[in-house]
Parts: structure tokens; sequence; C-alpha cells
């Protein structure tokens, strides 16, 4: 049994607790924008594919005091790093620092990987390489009060890449928040659903993937089917009962749509729908949200309007964009709507009382996923 960190958005805690509890981890203990678990290296693979809302996985190898360079040198020296990789693959190592003896990141740093390499120089006279971009093997650090734990991170690249977003909209919804606040509302995965602001699609392509019981890290690679510890035998298994549940589940899409005033946001969703496999299930207009109309009723109506810090908009402009949705809400026919808020005074332009405000963030930016009811 292993033990494992897997770090969300704030304010997405419980989400990941459930979707961790439903892959099959043990001991789920929320912390703050993560949650800790355990289970056998499958679990580890499990929630790298299946894992919506998490932005990474690690696995802990060592934790213990470390209360100067030789307690922490001594410390990660207690692992077998040749487990991972060897010499002729290559490592990075991340640090976060708090409270400690060291004033920033980068001496813990550069004992850790010192550790490591000497360690590997000791058995066999040869050392791995240093890579930042894709290493074979990312470690990561944590130093807090003289205390430090190691990680091994199991994904390489956040998980929050999918792959379906090859160009960024100036805009952009992580892909795990959109999934996160899709899974928080009370869309049930069967109903109509649409988005008058789609921008990049985000909403609609993670949502396209929930209903469908699509796994969003098929068609990806992750940093440990590169280790020399993985059990391919047991990932394979994982890895085609996806398949299987992603193909079984293709029937399952309900209708789904967006909207954009912008053209350059839906040539970008229209990229991104593409490499998702949905061009010909999502329908996507191109318009003010106020004259949309949907090409069906929908259940659930989601949106992430601009709200100032990301488009600079002056507030004359902005008000304009809320009351537009505004207008489309009263109009739509839904049931429910949910819109991601960064500036409360804006909300006010959509003329409705919300039934719930859920604190979250995107990026730097404390928002409200604000719940209303329309019928």
């Amino acid at each position: 049994m292993a033990r494992y960190y897997a770090a969300c958005t704030l304010g997405l805690e419980e989400v990941l607790a459930t979707e961790l509890r439903d892959v099959g981890a043990g001991d789920v203990a929320v912390r703050r924008g993560a949650c800790e678990f355990e289970g056998d290296l499958a679990l580890g693979y499990r929630a790298c594919l299946w894992l919506r809302s998490a932005v990474r996985v690690q696995q802990e190898l060592a934790r213990g005091p470390a209360r100067d360079r030789e307690e922490l040198y001594a410390l990660v020296q207690t692992v077998d790093w040749s487990q991972s990789i060897t010499h002729l693959q290559t490592l990075a190592v991340d640090g976060s620092v708090r409270d400690s003896w060291a004033n920033d990141t980068r001496f813990p740093v550069l004992v850790t990987k010192d550790a490591i390499c000497d360690q590997f120089r000791a058995a066999n006279g040869q050392r791995p390489s240093v890579e930042r971009d894709r290493p074979d093997l990312p470690v990561k650090l944590v130093l807090l009060n003289d205390h430090a734990i190691v990680y091994r991170e199991l994904g390489g690249e956040p998980l929050h890449k999918r792959g379906y977003r090859q160009i960024q909209h100036k805009s952009p919804l992580n892909e795990a928040t959109a999934a996160g606040l899709l899974l928080l509302s009370d869309w049930d995965r069967r109903g109509p659903l649409v988005d008058p602001c789609c921008g990049s699609a985000t909403f609609l392509v993670e949502a396209a993937w929930i209903a469908t019981d699509r796994a969003p890290g098929l068609g990806r690679s992750f940093a440990f089917e590169r280790w020399r510890d993985v059990d391919l035998d047991a990932w394979r298994t994982i890895y085609d009962d996806a398949e299987a549940r992603a193909a079984a589940g293709a029937r399952h899409l309900p209708p789904l749509a967006g909207n954009d005033r912008h053209p350059g946001a839906l040539a970008i969703a229209r990229k991104a729908l593409a490499a998702a496999e949905l061009s010909d299930k999502v329908r996507l207009s191109h318009g003010d949200a106020r004259d949309w109309a949907a090409p069906f009723r929908p259940d659930v109506v989601v949106a992430n309007p601009p709200y100032g810090e990301r488009l600079h908009d002056n507030p004359e402009r902005l008000a304009e964009n809320w009351r537009a949705i505004g207008d489309f809400l009263h109009g739509s026919g839904g049931k429910l709507a949910y819109v991601l808020c960064g500036d409360p005074d804006l909300a006010r332009w959509l003329r409705l009382r919300s039934s719930r405000k859920h604190p979250v963030r995107n990026g730097p930016i404390e928002c409200r996923w604000l719940r209303y009811e329309l019928d």
C-alpha cells in the first residue's frame, strides 16, 4: 500500500474526495486544495486516468525530520531511486518551502537532486540527467516546519492537460476546474446542457466526457509508464477497461450546445471539439448571448462570463455582457443555471437571485459558482 496526495483547485476538495472513493481509494483525507489517500500502485494508475478534478497525483516515498542540509540529504537517500528509473533516464526536482531553515526552494531542491544523483553515482559511477520539460521522474519536495515529504509525481504533465486544447484561449478555464464545477452542479449527466458564452468549449467537452463515461486521461501519456517498477499488466487492464467504458458510453451523449460572440474563441472551440472527437456531436453558434436561441430546451445552463481581471474589459462593457447573459437565462426555458463569477458586483446584472454560492478559485481569482433556479 502506498500513500498518495492529489491536488485540485481550491473549493473542489469534496468533489475530488468523492471521485477518489469512486475509483477505490482508501483512507481519503481532505486537505486544503488536495486530498490524501491510500492504495496500491494500480490505484495510482486509475487515479491518473480517471480523476477529472485533480491536477496532479503524487506518491509519497519518504517523510521525516529535515532540520538542516544533512538531515534532508539523508532522508532522500533512504529511497531506492533505482526502482523508479535507471541512470540513463532523466529526473527533475520541484519544491515548496515554508517556515523552514531554507530561505527559498533553490537550496533544498539542489540538496534533493544531489542526494538522488549521488546514490546512482555510488552504485555504478553514472547518474541521471536533469530534464525540466518532460522528465522521466518528476520529484516533489515539501519542506514544512523542518519536516520533509518526498514524492514522485505519477502524471508528469498536469492532469488537466487532456490533449484536446492545443491552442489557448486568452481567458481559458482550466479543464480540471471545469469538470469539477460540473460535478459540483446538479446536472444529472443525461439532460440537455448549454453554454451561452462557451469560449474554447471547455465546459462542453468536459460535460460530454462525463456523460459518456470517458476517462479524461485516455489518449495521453503519464510519467509512471516510464518507471522501472510500473506494473504494465495492471496498467493495460485499467486502460483497456476505460476504453471499453468509453465505447459503451458513447451512445449516451445528451444534447450539448454552445454560443460565443467572439469568432476567434469559436475557432479554438471547434479545434478542441475536433481533437476530442466531438465535432459532429456538439452544436456551436456565433452571436450575442441575448440573441441566441438554443437548439433545444436545456435542463442546465453553465457559463463562465468575463469578469474584468482576465479580459481587461471596461465596466460598461462587462455589465452589458452580463445583462446579455441574464436575458438569455430569462428566456432559455432551462431549469437551472450555474454561473462562475469573479466579481459579485457583476452578478446583479443577471437580475436573478442565487440559491447557492460555492467559493472556488479560478487561477488566481476568488470566484463563486452561483446556482440559479430558472423555472
